[in-house]
């Protein structure tokens, strides 16, 4: 086996990799860039190696710096991970005439499969049955116009060595085509080094499911089930399970020995995935061949057992798989959410920034309930504008589908995350969510279910009786504390007042204490208005604690606690709740204070996340109509168009390209 690999990769996948090899017994190498000089995959590894400063094109793609990282600590391999040059052919050729081993499929496969175009060629060489689209090179906007015009509306534009949801654009008429073009060339230009894209049909209702396959270097195949990945977000997936609630066993098994068949034709020998997208009938076709480890690979692992870093790095030296398509057995369900850097009330823009606390929910096995966090992040550590947004990949597994959604949604409400904005609410609102829980997917979900954008959950009733009942037991809790001061005039030990009121985002909410005790643990009873018999509410929270667990009747609760002056920030369940706690007069009193309206920022077009202003596309005393390009900001290597939301006049432009603002920077004012 190797003694010693690198990982030219960073974030969570390095430090992914990282901790296979040292189960494994192998030393490893890591690579970063002056970002990244204090990441986590660094301090993980046994050595490290600077490779350049914190552009990607001017680091982690530059294969020359890899390779004289390898000879300079000795490393016998590389894996890639995925993305930067996971499915370069060039790279693995390279590496191979330096004599280093590519931890990944050689270099035949990846030029016939890695590249979008070619794999597409490939695939109807070998009568795969493919989405309609043309696969030559686009000479420019117009032509790509002429090409979705001879195709049919509504058509998909991708770069070729996109992926991530980088370079992709769907266009349902001539304009949308032209902007995507050249959107997509941008992107796929900064992002890979490679701005050829092409088009195809765009399925409408599609779902997007992959076959996981593994191959090694002596002619053996398999699939390890497939992953549901319908839940995008502006083509980029957000929520992957495994398996699929679309299929039944005999679409399994006809996809699984279509990856396969396909795999063989190109002498697989790595872990690879087969995409395809399936209409609602389980109708596929063949999309694209990812010749590298899957971001949402952990899905996988947790329903077959197979730690797929581990077989790749195990073929790469030579050896035969372990295991046959027989040996492969699916195991409960599993389902994950990548974590985002990027704010969800702001049409999910990027957020860049230190992360003042990040405490993840605990790993492991309790029960039927494991659950797994695969991070590169630490508390006090900075997410950048350079890379990827994603912070960690939080995965569930359990015996059913709802199970497994339950256990996420409590993983995420226990998943705290400050100094940053994060998808956070938005994930744990969707697992709440009736059309995904009954496995009604398709890749519009959010589109449709979200038309207006992510404006928060709104708690229902119930759910403001915990919430309620959780602020009330925090207020005891503070004023139980408050007797130890020295010098109380009026101390409250012992004295348990039955009548409150608790004011939750603007409503009060009446509740008597019939009994109970202040103190560790905290235990007493709450009856609302119209119910007939009290619940109890017992809890270990402390002040000062990050998160109130405890269990309020027969449900047990995880809610994040936020202190706010004379109340709390509570969130649970995609929700984030403002709770004050009253005595029944106060709480008219506050009822007669005067409310002070936000200040009106309509005349501004604000900058809605740190970035880089590429172009302003007005003019000062430029007429402009709804929806008009204002101007474009660039972070996390996304290009993001800023559009008027109305008819107005330009009074003044306050930044010019080149710029670099902040959130809520003022880009231009109206009059």
């Amino acid at each position: 086996m190797f003694k010693k690999i690198l990982i030219a990769n960073r974030g969570e996948i390095a430090c992914r990799v990282i901790k296979t090899a040292r189960k494994m017994g192998i030393a490893t190498v890591a690579v970063y860039s002056d970002a990244d000089r204090d990441a986590v995959h660094v301090e993980m590894a046994d050595e490290a190696v600077h490779i350049g400063p914190p552009q990607a094109a001017q680091s982690y793609l530059l294969a020359d710096k890899i390779i004289e990282a390898c000879k300079a600590t000795g490393a016998e391999a590389v894996h890639p991970g995925y993305g930067f040059l996971s499915e370069r052919a060039s790279f693995c050729q390279a590496l191979k005439d330096n004599g280093i081993v590519f931890i990944g499929p050689n270099p035949r496969a990846i030029e016939a499969m890695g590249d979008k175009i070619e794999s597409k060629k490939f695939a109807n060489a070998a009568r795969v049955s493919t989405v309609p689209g043309f696969l030559g090179v686009i000479e420019d906007a117009e032509h790509a116009v002429e090409i979705a015009n001879e195709i049919g509306y509504p058509v998909m534009i991708k770069a070729s060595a996109g992926g991530g949801g980088k370079g992709m654009r769907i266009a349902w008429n001539d304009a949308e085509c032209r902007e995507g073009f050249t959107l997509s060339k941008n992107e796929a230009a900064a992002s890979f080094g490679d701005d050829r894209v092409f088009v195809e049909k765009f399925i409408v209702d599609p779902r997007h499911i992959e076959i996981q396959v593994l191959g090694d270097k002596h002619g053996n195949v398999i699939y390890l089930g497939e992953r549901e990945c319908s839940i995008q977000r502006r083509n980029q997936k957000v929520i992957e399970e495994a398996p699929s609630p679309l299929l039944d066993e005999a679409t399994r098994k006809k996809m699984g020995e279509q990856a396969v068949a396909l795999a063989k034709a190109v002498d697989y020998d790595s872990a690879g995935t087969v995409e395809f997208v399936a209409d609602q009938n389980k109708n596929f076709y063949f999309l694209e061949m990812n010749t590298r480890l899957q971001v949402e690979h952990p899905v996988t692992e947790l329903i077959t057992g197979v730690d797929l870093v581990e077989q790749m790095i195990r073929v790469a030296y030579g050896e035969k798989l372990a295991m046959s398509q027989a040996d492969v057995k699916l195991s409960g369900w599993a389902v994950e959410s990548r974590i985002y850097a990027e704010d969800p009330f702001r049409n999910f823009l990027p957020s860049i920034g230190r992360l003042t606390r990040y405490r993840p929910p605990e790993e492991g096995t309790d029960g039927d309930i494991t659950v797994r966090n695969d991070t590169g992040v630490v508390e006090g550590g900075e997410i950048s504008m350079y890379y990827d947004p994603m912070i960690a990949k939080l995965v569930t597994h359990a015996p059913t589908r709802l199970e497994a959604i339950e256990a996420q949604a409590d993983a995420l409400d226990a998943f705290v995350i400050d100094g940053i904005q994060h998808n956070i609410p938005f994930l744990t609102s969707l697992m709440g969510h009736e059309r995904w829980k009954s496995g009604k997917l398709s890749t519009g979900f959010i589109k449709e279910e979200y038309p207006d954008g992510f404006t928060g959950n709104v708690p229902h009733a119930e759910d403001r009786k915990l919430l309620a009942s959780v602020a009330l037991s925090m207020e005891m809790l503070r004023k139980d504390r408050l007797d130890d001061l020295p010098g109380r005039l009026r101390p409250h030990s012992g004295i348990l007042r039955e009548e409150w009121v608790v004011k939750v985002d603007g409503e009060y909410v009446p509740v008597t204490v019939p009994s109970g005790f202040v103190g560790m643990p905290l235990e007493f009873e709450v009856l609302f208005e119209g119910d007939v018999e009290p619940a109890t509410v017992s809890t270990r929270f402390q002040p000062g604690d990050l998160l109130w667990a405890g269990e309020i009747g027969t449900s047990a609760i995880t809610v994040q606690v936020r202190p706010i002056v004379g109340g709390w920030e509570l969130r649970y369940r995609g929700a984030t709740s403002i709770a004050k706690v009253f005595t029944p007069r106060t709480a008219a009193l506050d009822a007669l204070m005067p409310f002070k309206a936000p200040p009106d920022t309509s005349k501004y077009l604000l900058c809605p996340m740190p970035g880089l202003v590429i172009s302003i596309d007005v003019a000062e005393g430029e007429e402009i109509k709804a929806g008009a390009t204002l101007a474009v900001v660039e972070a996390m290597k996304m290009q993001n168009v800023l559009r008027a939301e109305r008819d107005a006049k330009v009074k003044a432009i306050k930044a010019e390209p080149g710029d670099s603002l902040a959130v809520d920077a003022v880009i231009i004012e109206f009059e």
